[in-house]
């Protein structure tokens, strides 16, 4: 095939890339800074597609996050891909925070005391829940009983709080990056069009010279009589 790629990643490579891309995360997101100011629409639609895809990044809908945003950017009327770009906003260095604050939040909201101890740790939870999920759906091929208990903890302790626990501090950093995004992508579409007017001319005027007929500068080569 053409387009098909002629060196392809080795999985670990691309399994590293994942969690710290090529040129680190700073060029990742110079870049993503570099396309949002690039869109072709109006500087509060696009702030407005910012506001759903950091609103995202708080949501405990990991694998669904594009999705996620892009319905709050079609409801939101905002830019869907400003939202789409907007969840790199979540990665792996902010997912830790982002995952504390809202489970916070959320266990203090629900008047409710996340238990953490050696057995039950936040990471053997996704396990149990991930191995009910697997196993209950597996029964109904092979027949067998199902028992949803770690899945039902996780429920409690770590999905329902972190969903209700992420719209406060989700609100909050979506809010901030609009009203911080939004005179920065009008000043740089202020500037990108005078840039290409002032572009247009020069090429108007070079245009015009070379007409037959046509002003042409005048000749300072000559000597004086």
């Amino acid at each position: 095939m053409v387009f098909k790629r002629r060196d392809r990643k080795p999985p670990g490579r691309a399994l590293l890339e994942l969690f710290w891309p090529k040129g680190g995360w700073g060029r990742a997101a110079q870049y993503v800074k570099h396309r949002l100011h690039r869109l072709p629409d109006p500087p509060e639609r696009i702030a407005r597609g910012i506001w759903a895809g950091v609103f995202t990044t708080f949501s405990p809908f990991y694998g669904l996050h594009f999705v996620v945003a892009g319905v709050l950017a079609f409801v939101m009327r905002g830019n869907l891909l400003a939202a789409l770009l907007s969840t790199f906003f979540g990665n792996p260095l902010t997912y830790v925070p982002i995952g504390i604050v809202s489970l916070t939040t959320g266990h203090w909201l629900l008047g409710s005391e996340m238990q953490m101890d050696v057995e039950t740790s936040l990471g053997q939870k996704f396990g149990d829940a991930a191995n009910d999920l697997f196993y209950n759906l597996w029964t109904y091929v092979a027949g067998g009983t199902r028992d949803w208990h770690g899945l039902t903890v996780f429920w409690h302790d770590v999905f329902y709080p972190y969903m209700i626990g992420g719209i406060l501090p989700g609100i909050f950093a979506a809010t901030v990056c609009y009203y911080v995004s939004l005179p920065l992508i009008r000043a740089y579409q202020a500037r990108r069009k005078g840039a290409i007017k002032a572009r247009f001319e020069a090429l108007k005027s070079k245009a015009a010279q070379a007409k037959p007929g046509g002003k042409k500068p005048a000749d300072r080569s000559g000597t004086a009589d």
